[in-house]
């Protein structure tokens, strides 16, 4: 088993700091990672650098902080006792295994796309900010409701005349933690000033609601932040460490499949297979033991990592805020970190794992409530399909 130190990513690069170019792996059991660089030039080179060297452009290292938030959940309300009436299931069967009572689903005329749109507006009004001012927009989404993805909607509808940059990232449930650095990045190595990360998933389009094993776990929901840029002295992101095993995508994923109701073409001048056949994603399928195994075993090393590189003990963090997939998961990477549990953030009996979403909701509950003050220091973590794994280290406001 490799120490904490093995999980090759850099600290947020600091005033004064050169950084060198690294690529590095390591093996972990069922953890496999590859070191992700955000580079950025320090201001101040060296007075004797030769010609070629001073020709290099350079950038001022900034720092970057979290200055808005909000979210927005659908309306209908799924309890385990409705669920109860669909499968072979029990409230107490449900809680007891995932913590989970509640959930929200997306149904009538409401869309993702909206309900990101709400949870972005909300983030933007807490800041006071002008959504003309935004210089890019993320949305962290694995269920677009257009394939080719949803961000430049969520840019038209919140009323952007500039045009800012707008994309989506599909990490699913480590979605937002992937958002928030790559937020960080655009900020330190491009110039970037005021980026809106937004995380909205409605799984419950892909799950099989006769299966007991998966259509208990998921809701839909969306919430975002406002990433803007500040003096290096204020950053806000302390550090990362950030994820991925291909190998264990067959744990957990909604693979694309053929529609065998259509027939292949005859040979009468046409090639076998073509046109090819309709194809439509599967429905959520999870191995749930494979799972928990991974979660409880890389997610601790992941935070430890990312808390060694700020240089912090567990102690003097303010709160643990996890992605929110399943209670015995959270106290078991709790338990680990040695994180007594008035310090760990969660709202996953009301919502259930509503993947990219569950950060960023939880932690917009988490402010407006008054649990989380400005500066206090979180720890966070999201994992899942993928398989994929992050966790950062951020400072609030």
């Amino acid at each position: 088993m490799a120490n904490a130190s093995g999980f090759f990513t850099p600290s947020v690069p600091r005033l004064g700091t050169k950084i060198q170019p690294f690529t590095g792996i390591s093996r972990s059991g069922f953890c496999f990672s590859r070191r992700v660089v955000c580079s950025s030039a320090i201001e101040g080179a060296e007075k004797h650098a030769s010609p070629s060297e001073s020709r290099v452009p350079k950038l001022v290292s900034k720092g970057c902080k979290l200055v808005g938030c909000g979210s927005a959940v659908p309306s209908l309300s799924v309890s385990n006792d409705d669920l109860s009436k669909m499968v072979d299931t029990s409230d107490e069967w449900i809680s007891v295994r995932t913590g989970i009572r509640n959930r929200r689903v997306i149904s009538g005329k409401e869309s993702l796309k909206n309900l990101a749109v709400e949870a972005a507006r909300k983030a933007l009004e807490m800041a006071d900010f002008d959504p003309n001012d935004l210089d890019l927009i993320l949305m962290c989404t694995s269920t677009p409701e257009d394939i080719f993805g949803a961000a430049p909607q969520i840019q038209r509808e919140l009323g952007c005349k500039k045009s800012p940059l707008a994309y989506d990232i599909t990490a699913a449930c480590s979605g937002f933690v992937l958002g928030l650095v790559s937020a960080a990045c655009h900020i330190r190595g491009g110039g970037f000033r005021n980026v809106l990360v937004i995380g909205a998933d409605g799984l419950s389009r892909f799950v099989d609601w006769t299966d007991r094993g998966t259509c208990i776990l998921f809701g839909d929901a969306a919430g975002a932040v406002l990433v803007q840029a500040c003096d290096a002295e204020e950053d806000g992101l302390l550090s990362f460490d950030l994820n991925s095993d291909g190998e264990g995508a067959r744990h957990l994923g909604a693979p694309m499949t053929d529609d065998k109701t259509e027939e292949l073409l005859g040979s009468n001048g046409s090639v076998l297979n073509f046109p090819p056949k309709r194809s439509s994603y599967s429905c959520i399928q999870m191995n749930g033991k494979e799972v928990f195994r991974f979660a409880v075993r890389c997610v601790p090393q992941s935070i430890e990592s990312a808390l060694e590189k700020a240089g912090l003990a567990s102690s003097s963090v303010d709160w643990l805020l996890l992605h929110q997939a399943n209670q015995r998961i959270i106290d078991a990477v709790a338990t680990r970190l040695e994180f007594p549990q008035e310090k760990v953030i969660s709202n996953l009996a009301n919502y259930g794992n509503t993947s990219a979403a569950s950060i960023p909701l939880a932690l917009d509950e988490a402010v407006r409530s008054g649990k989380v003050k400005p500066g206090h220091t979180i720890a966070t973590a999201g994992f899942g399909a993928g398989l994929t794994w992050g966790s950062a280290v951020i400072r609030w406001g």
